[in-house]
């Protein structure tokens, strides 16, 4: 997937005779390769997570344009092309659903012509992707930890069959050791269904473990973009050094 002078600009506020805006997001331009990871880092306010939901099609470009590959002009609409993970899996989840109904749900809305002994099968394979067993399916999303419901979610976005995965601070919430296994299931996931991850974060630690490529954004803009390795041992710009230079010493392996 090819991303080119992508923007986003929001009102602030309308006087009488003119207008105010917020750039939140200023000329994004990059490249998401089949089966490859794009880590995009940058402090609060930098404009990652805006440029992710364009990129997932929840909200409008206000101008730039998104080009697919040729392997991916069969799929019919950006919302099963792309899918994304948010921060919260609690409040992404509908709490008076139980998991089945939740992973059911998608496949009614986009496999119509599945039966309802189609779509068990294929709920009961999605929950064994995430590591889950099918004897929790008649459970609801307040019955499992914050580890769990990750996978729920993950499991949920998988059964639309996405070339990409926009994972959104997805495991800032959980605790370190969740938070390893989440990454590891994403990497087998990857391994196995050959899907590109955009992985958002503020955490550079997590970023380069996930990443095969960093974009670094502030202020709505790129800032720098390389190799992970690369990137972190040897950033060019000073505002990447700053942002490397900051974290504690020792943390960043």
């Amino acid at each position: 997937m090819n991303v080119k002078k992508v923007s986003k600009r929001f009102p602030l506020s309308q006087g009488l005779f003119s207008r105010t805006y917020f750039d939140a997001v200023k000329e994004v331009s990059c490249t998401i390769y089949r089966g490859k990871t794009l880590g995009i880092v940058g402090e609060s306010g930098s404009g990652k997570t805006t440029l992710g939901l364009m990129l997932a099609g929840i909200i409008p470009m206000t101008q730039g344009h998104i080009d697919y590959h040729q392997d991916l002009q069969s799929v019919i609409g950006t919302a099963q092309l792309i899918q994304i993970i948010f921060q919260n899996p609690y409040a992404s989840l509908n709490p008076r659903f139980t998991i089945f109904q939740i992973l059911e749900e998608p496949l009614i809305l986009h496999f119509p012509n599945m039966n309802r002994q189609q779509r068990r099968a294929e709920v009961e394979c999605l929950v064994g992707l995430v590591g889950l067993s099918p004897a929790m399916l008649a459970r609801y999303p307040h019955e499992f930890s914050g580890g769990q419901r990750q996978r729920i979610a993950i499991a949920r976005c998988l059964a639309l069959k996405p070339h990409i995965l926009v994972c959104d601070e997805s495991v800032s919430a959980l605790d370190v050791s969740v938070q390893a296994q989440v990454l590891n299931l994403l990497q087998d996931l990857q391994d196995q269904l050959q899907i590109s991850l955009i992985f958002i974060s503020h955490d550079l630690s997590v970023v380069r473990y996930m990443s095969d490529e960093i974009m670094v954004m502030h202020q709505g803009q790129v800032v720098e973009i390389g190799q992970s390795d690369q990137l972190i041992q040897s950033p060019q710009m000073p505002y990447t050094q700053n942002l490397i230079s900051a974290i504690p010493k020792g943390y960043l392996l």
